[in-house]
């Protein structure tokens, strides 16, 4: 009975990691990376496998032959893993029971070594029987733990650190839809509401952050949403973080410097928080940088409340200080973001906050063309939303003239020249997603220029998102269909790289691995598998290639000028 309930466990895991290894997966070299055929482990006896837990004794070359063909480097030492983790006796029988799928699981992953020892130390962090329990009942997070821990150490860690996390997502329904904006400000606001001391609530919003990232993560891995769902949901979830991050400065500063009048019993009235880039267009990337920019609604009058009564503006300067500082200071569970505030008025010679008349004031006398051109994603992300969207109109002007006169024509030509110098010197420049040529900022540059040029009498050209703004340009005439098409693809497909680049440790990585094994771990992170065609690493190369080469001869002909006239 013992074998028929393994056998049965084993039936419903296979489909799940199938559905994974996609239609080349009964081709030898479409998951293994080295052993002959004859080792292909879909073919492979079941109770082959179990035998390494449950065998009185392998010699080693036996172990050699029943992992290898799954992708493991150093089969001995994924022997030693699996050893560790059945250590408990009541445990073993139980994990040999779900080892076939949990082995093809991991061969299909994209590091099969890394994801079992990360999976060891997730077992010794919570509780071996419960997790098991959990594999055995639903066989489908037999593919979530296998594509996490084999695709990010970072969200390895992340599940590591929170164990029970792993139950949350097996909870019906909480992989298959994406988080809502307000989903996610109201568990943040649950998570903070306990807390007193502004050390515990700076620690509940790194928290709060590395779980949403987690949820947004493994539905990403698992292919459950799309690219464009993934970034907006990046960033709605820093939206409800620096409102809350708003909130926690607010209180900090309430008892020393009390609220102006014109806040006075009214939370976060009179102050906004414009996010700029990739934020402001709702198309975050996975470990991002957020562009802010502080606004302020007047200069008059004195703090209302409080000892020393400073002047507004004081106030002000304090509380986006405070801000920024809460959500970009390291503390014992790490930072929220890095918060880049250059792109406000005169950049870091300027004041950290400005009022409505000053920033009108400074656009109108000093803007330059670069700052309408980072102004096009302009947004209120946080705070007084009247008061943001009070600016932004005030400012359209500004952005969108109806004289073009070919300055921003002229700096993007300026700008990329820069850039071009700039990759050309580095190793990786023509591996750059970013900004390599036919990159992702040449897609972004295209959008620009066409918005700035024609958006002063076609209000319908200015959304701020890149992929909305390019189907707005398609409608428009300004780009061809096939152009459209073009770029559409190649930017979903850049963004879901970097992606993917980046959900490896949370770092800024913009460029493509060098290293052929590294290389072949992104290609395999993004889908891809080896075939008797070409490596998996190949198709990932060659459509890149196909990508930018395509994206810069749209970007040459559209900077080329004649369209702009």
């Amino acid at each position: 009975m013992a074998v028929m309930a393994e056998s049965a466990q084993y039936r419903r895991a296979r489909p799940f990691v199938n559905s994974r290894l996609g239609p080349r997966r009964n081709s030898v070299v479409g998951w293994r990376r080295a052993g002959p055929a004859s080792h292909n482990p879909l073919d492979m006896p079941e109770r082959d496998v179990r035998d390494l837990l449950l065998a009185k004794r392998l010699e080693p070359r036996r172990v050699d032959e029943l992992l290898r063909p799954y992708g493991f480097h150093d089969a001995l030492g994924a022997d030693r893993e699996l050893q560790a983790m059945a250590k408990d006796p009541s445990v073993r029988a139980r994990l040999a029971a779900i080892l076939p799928g949990l082995l093809e699981g991991l061969g299909a992953s994209a590091d099969p070594d890394g994801a079992l020892r990360r999976l060891e130390r997730f077992f010794r962090a919570g509780s071996a029987s419960a997790v098991l329990s959990h594999l055995a009942a639903d066989p489908r997070m037999i593919e979530v733990v296998t594509t996490v821990f084999g695709a990010s150490p970072f969200m390895a860690e992340i599940l590591t650190r929170h164990t029970t996390w792993l139950y949350w997502l097996a909870e019906p329904g909480v992989l298959s839809r994406p988080r809502t904006r307000k989903e996610m400000a109201r568990d943040l606001a649950a998570a903070l509401g306990p807390l007193r001391s502004e050390e515990s609530r700076l620690d509940a919003l790194r928290i709060a952050k590395r779980r949403e990232l987690l949820h947004i993560g493994v539905r990403d891995l698992l292919r459950r949403t799309s690219v464009e769902e993934t970034l907006r949901a990046l960033s709605w979830l820093a939206e409800a973080l620096i409102e809350a991050a708003c909130v926690l400065a607010e209180d900090a500063l309430r008892a020393s410097l009390g609220l102006p009048a014109v806040r006075a019993g009214r939370r976060g009235a009179g102050f906004a928080v414009l996010g700029l880039g990739k934020l402001g267009g709702e198309e975050l990337n996975f470990s991002s940088d957020v562009d802010l920019v502080y606004l302020y609604a007047s200069d008059e009058g004195r703090v209302s409340t409080g000892r020393g009564a400073p002047e507004k503006s004081d106030y002000f300067q304090a509380l986006a200080r405070r801000v920024t500082a809460a959500l970009g200071a390291v503390t014992g569970e790490g930072h929220v973001y890095r918060v880049d505030l250059r792109l406000r008025p005169e950049g870091r010679m300027g004041p950290v906050a400005r009022s409505l008349v000053s920033m009108q004031e400074y656009y109108r006398t000093r803007g330059a063309t670069w700052e309408r051109m980072a102004l096009l994603k302009a947004r209120t992300v946080a705070g007084d939303r009247a008061l943001g969207q009070r600016f932004l109109d005030r400012v359209a002007p500004f952005v969108y003239r109806r004289a073009f006169d070919g300055t921003a024509l002229e700096d993007v030509r300026r700008v990329k020249r820069q850039i071009d110098r700039r990759m050309a010197e580095r190793a990786d420049g023509d591996r750059h997603v970013k900004l390599g040529v036919g990159g992702i900022r040449e897609i972004e540059f295209v959008c620009q220029v066409l918005q700035v040029r024609f958006g002063a009498r076609r209000a319908r050209l200015r959304p701020r998102a890149t992929l909305a703004a390019l189907g707005a340009l398609r409608e428009a005439e300004l780009l061809a269909a096939d152009e459209h098409e073009t770029l559409r693809r190649a930017y979903v497909f850049l963004r879901d790289v970097e992606n993917k680049l980046q959900m490896v440790s949370d770092t800024q990585v913009h460029a493509l691995p060098d290293a052929p094994e590294e290389l072949r771990a992104c290609a395999l992170r993004l889908g891809y598998r080896d075939d008797a065609a070409r490596s998996a690493a190949d198709a990932l190369l060659a459509d890149y290639r196909a990508h930018t080469s395509a994206t810069h001869r749209i970007f040459e002909d559209v900077l080329a000028g004649p369209r702009l006239a």
